[in-house]
């Protein structure tokens, strides 16, 4: 792997990188399969995901059809490698057995070690047959949508396909390794002006936003369309908010701290709530719906725009999905995924049929989305979340810090790169970018 790596840093030419030997192992964060139980009995709250988020050295990925080997030089973490991490909803074993069920190259995932991370930015290393568009030496960055669209349903939009995956999720060989595994239809070319960790934050948060605001396929944010963002200085929220503020929509951004009130200002948004220092709470002591906590913050919601929001980005689940549904103009919409604060959302119905609102579930993104997306990030017209980083052996603290909410933007874990700050090919375009690119930079710990 050292070989490897200082071919890629050399910047070799592809076809040197394609003659480097291939190690038969390599260093990888995983969860064990003999530690599904390791939790049980603790709160969910109380699983530290750095005592079963292990760095291994373990057997290199194995190359099929249609699939490709690069080397992340960098990747970042998202709460799908928290909960595969804790073993909640349940553990991702499940997911690899049944890819092992379904033939020769579904037998590869199902191992005794799961190989977590979906997000990279690296260099492809080998390319299996069938792949045209991709050479070894290429700089890309890497979409989770895993899928092999073999059926029809999926070719209209490949997120509808029955067998589509998460990778590094749902799939092993994810990203947080020195060799990962991918099919030729995820990646995509790296945006010239950012180093290999800010190009590794980008991909599922980004897409995923994306999809949910601005593609065809959820809810269509129109130019003046007023947006409530919660979590707007998390992953998937703080790329919601520049996709709002790009789109011309108005974003009405909710966060935790004036530090991350501050940083929202300081990239133009007007509109900010600051959810601990006006208390709100949405649940009464006894559990039950509290809706004049809902009126007092649909009314400070009003207060700042004139209006109720068209669009709800709803991403932290049960503790505001009852809200979501209660402020929501009358014919707007609530578009949700995640549920990161947990999956059984209660809402009073009354408030969505009578006033004729909608609630769209959104996934992930397909290829074109991301493509899109990624392009809008090469362009200069939105800009990495990144707020700290870890080297790989130290990528189960950063999960931790996110298991509790301790961390603002993006959180990245260097694998093939030494250091920060290496990658950059454009410095003019960086240059013209740079303030932007460092904001979430105020907030790292």
């Amino acid at each position: 792997m050292e070989a490897i790596h200082q071919a890629i840093l050399d910047e070799a030419p592809g076809e040197e990188l394609g003659r480097v030997p291939l190690p038969a192992t390599m260093r990888a964060a995983v969860v064990r399969k003999s530690e599904v139980d390791l939790f049980d009995g603790v709160a969910s709250q109380d699983k530290d995901p750095r005592r079963s988020l292990h760095v291994d050295e373990v057997p290199i990925p194995p190359l099929g059809p249609n699939e490709v080997l690069i080397a992340p030089m960098a990747s970042a973490l998202n709460y799908n490698t928290v909960w595969t991490s804790i073993f909640e909803p349940l553990p991702t074993f499940g997911f690899l057995e049944r890819m092992g069920r379904t033939g020769e190259l579904g037998a590869r995932h199902d191992l005794d070690h799961h190989i977590v991370g979906s997000d990279a930015a690296g260099v492809v290393v080998r390319t299996g047959p069938g792949v045209t568009r991709w050479r070894p030496g290429d700089r890309v960055t890497v979409h989770c949508n895993y899928v092999d669209l073999e059926g029809p349903e999926g070719h209209e939009d490949s997120m509808l396909d029955p067998g589509q995956k998460i990778w590094g999720f749902e799939t092993n060989f994810g990203s947080l390794a020195d060799l990962s595994m991918v099919k030729a239809n995820q990646l995509m070319p790296m945006p010239t002006h950012l180093s290999w960790e800010e190009a590794a934050s980008l991909g599922l948060v980004m897409a995923t936003s994306y999809r949910m605001l601005v593609g065809e396929n959820a809810a269509r944010m129109k130019q003046g369309d007023v947006v409530l963002v919660w979590g707007a200085t998390g992953g998937i929220g703080g790329f919601a908010t520049q996709f709002v503020l790009n789109g011309g929509g108005v974003p009405v951004c909710v966060v935790s701290s004036p530090e991350k009130a501050a940083l929202l200002r300081s990239i133009g948004v007007e509109h900010v709530i600051d959810r601990k220092a006006e208390g709100y709470r949405f649940t009464a002591g006894d559990g039950s719906p509290d809706y004049g906590e809902m009126r007092r913050f649909g009314a400070r919601i009003r207060e700042l725009v004139g209006r109720d929001p068209d669009i709800v980005f709803e991403h932290p689940g049960r503790t505001t999905f009852g809200a979501s549904v209660f402020v929501c103009k009358r014919g707007g919409t609530v578009v949700t995924c995640a549920s990161t604060t947990g999956y059984l959302h209660e809402y009073d119905n009354r408030y969505l049929w009578m006033h004729l609102k909608r609630i769209l579930g959104s996934h992930f993104a397909n290829y074109h989305e991301a493509w899109l997306a990624n392009d809008l990030v090469d362009r200069g017209m939105i800009h990495p979340i990144l707020s700290k980083t870890y080297p790989l052996e130290r990528a189960a603290e950063g999960a931790y810090e996110m298991h509790h909410n301790l961390h603002a933007g993006k959180i990245g874990i260097l694998v093939g790169a030494p250091e920060e700050g290496l990658g950059v090919r454009d410095a003019d375009k960086r240059a013209r970018h740079a303030e932007r690119i460092a904001a979430y930079r105020t907030l790292e710990a």
